[in-house]
């Protein structure tokens, strides 16, 4: 169970870096100190797999890989595995407070590639142990040296025999592939290798890490591609219906994610090994599981492959506590967080309170002046994360603009925002002071920025995932001013 404690959202993406995208490398280990000296227990992560077209950490080439994005190219070099002047040269972006993920993909793979080159005869036994111990990464390796020669399409427009996996195809793509599939070894290799270092730094400064676990993985993915039989697929492996959410006041044609969606059916009939091996996976990289859309494993949102929207959705049942106490059974050790925000009704609240996880709150949402809400800093139960608001949230400053007046006028006598403390950190002081027993808070809150830093913005397809912190942004008396909040709520990190 979580102690009270708090802590930082923050995108490893979103750390400054000499290199265009934030990285496992110095920057890391210098939040991980400002974490410790301001009493916070956790770091909060997007998911760190690879990205795919439209850069959403959400929809990734596999559910179990690294991104080579964050693969740190100083200590690349510090291990003589690049050399200075052949990163130095190359355009990485010209904006250190956005990210140009054209120009990450244009050079990161030319860069890695000559780590490679040097490293994969000087690491061989160690490689091949890192091998041997995860099970998805052959597929996973296979599918992106195939996927580099196919230019990048994704899988489902592959040609039929390698599309549906057939194993003379398979055969000769391993050999005419063979060393791009090392390479893509090789990378995963180098991923885990930087990130245990950072979670073992992590772990001695008192401080772990929360990741974020997509109910859906994306279906251009080795995941998909090599075990379609868990999918909704038809005889072509093509979706019948696939991932969304319904219209709502704020989207009228709902929300269209395009995921394939599971076939609950069949992983009930294999125990649910999938899910069991994905949680696995998940637990070598964070200490705590954020489950996003946890309402879906009650019931989802399945829309027609082809649709344009979602409107033509349907729900359909899914798995329940079925699913939910295998994970409570197997994982016993490992705490998890149920991201229970949108669409509620009965029957989810009862599969959270069955489930024994605890939900979400989120501030911005709590400030209704015309009614209660259950997101109030006074409704927060004990067993539940607080929030001022998530990745898909506006920065405190973006939601003061978008808020109603009335709304205002109520969250500042509710909270005794003060114009000398202001409104970010007044929110700061609200979330501290619930009984959830975790608080975190974004780190564009926590230096106070505007609209121009959200993170993300749900339905929109341009602009996302793109903010950085900049050098320099944080120092000892920020450090100091969160640890006192923090202590002064009784969730210090000790």
């Amino acid at each position: 169970m979580i102690d009270r404690s708090s802590g930082i959202l923050m995108p490893m993406s979103s750390l400054p870096s000499p290199y265009g995208i934030g990285t496992m490398g110095k920057s890391a280990y210098q939040f991980v100190d400002f974490l410790a000296a301001a009493g916070q227990k956790y770091w909060q992560l997007l998911p760190l797999g690879p990205t795919s077209y439209g850069d959403s950490p959400y929809q990734s080439f596999s559910t179990f890989a690294g991104n080579p994005y964050y693969i740190d190219l100083d200590l690349l070099i510090r291990d003589k595995l690049l050399k200075r002047a052949e990163v130095d040269g190359r355009d990485w972006g010209s904006d250190p407070a956005r990210t140009d993920y054209g120009k990450i993909y244009e050079n990161r793979y030319a860069v890695l590639r000559l780590a490679f080159e040097r490293g994969a005869a000087r690491y061989a036994e160690e490689i091949e142990a890192f091998r041997r111990e995860n099970a998805w990464l052959d597929n996973y390796a296979l599918f992106m040296a195939i996927k580099r020669s196919q230019g990048m399409r994704a899988w489902t427009e592959w040609a039929e025999a390698l599309r549906l996996r057939r194993e003379d195809a398979l055969r000769k793509a391993r050999e005419e592939l063979k060393e791009d599939v090392a390479f893509f070894v090789f990378i995963q290799f180098l991923f885990f290798r930087q990130w245990e270092a950072l979670r073992a730094y992590a772990k001695e400064k008192g401080i772990a890490f929360i990741g974020d676990v997509p109910i859906y993985v994306a279906l251009d993915s080795a995941d998909v591609w090599s075990e379609p039989r868990f999918f909704q697929l038809d005889e072509k492996n093509l979706p019948t219906e696939v991932a969304g959410v319904p219209p709502d006041p704020f989207t009228a044609d709902g929300q269209l994610w395009g995921n394939p969606l599971y076939d609950w059916d069949a992983m009930k009939k294999d125990g649910y090994g999938w899910w069991i091996r994905r949680i696995d996976g998940a637990k070598k990289l964070y200490d705590v599981l954020r489950i996003d859309h946890f309402r879906g494993f009650e019931s989802y949102w399945a829309v027609p492959y082809g649709d344009a929207t979602a409107k033509n959705g349907v729900w359909k049942p899914g798995p329940g506590m079925g699913l939910v106490g295998v994970l409570n059974a197997w994982f016993r050790d490992l705490d998890f967080i149920a991201e229970d925000l949108g669409y509620t009704t009965p029957e989810v609240r009862k599969l959270l309170d069955d489930s024994g996880l605890p939900g979400m709150k989120v501030l911005q949402f709590a400030f209704d002046a015309h009614g209660d809400s259950d997101y109030l800093p006074h409704n927060c139960v004990p067993n539940s994360s607080c929030y001022i608001g998530t990745h898909d949230n506006e920065t405190v400053q973006g939601w003061l603009k978008s808020t109603d007046r009335a709304s205002l006028r109520f969250a500042r006598r509710y909270l005794h925002i003060t114009d000398d403390e202001g409104w970010n950190w007044g929110l700061i002081r609200g979330g501290m002071a619930t009984a959830s027993r975790l608080f975190v808070v974004q780190m564009q809150d926590v230096l106070g920025l505007g609209p121009g830093a959200r993170m993300n913005s749900p339905g929109t397809a341009a602009g996302n995932w793109q903010w950085r912190m900049l050098p320099g942004a944080y120092d000892r008396a920020l450090a100091k001013k969160l640890r006192l909040y923090t202590e002064t709520y009784r969730r210090l990190n000790t």
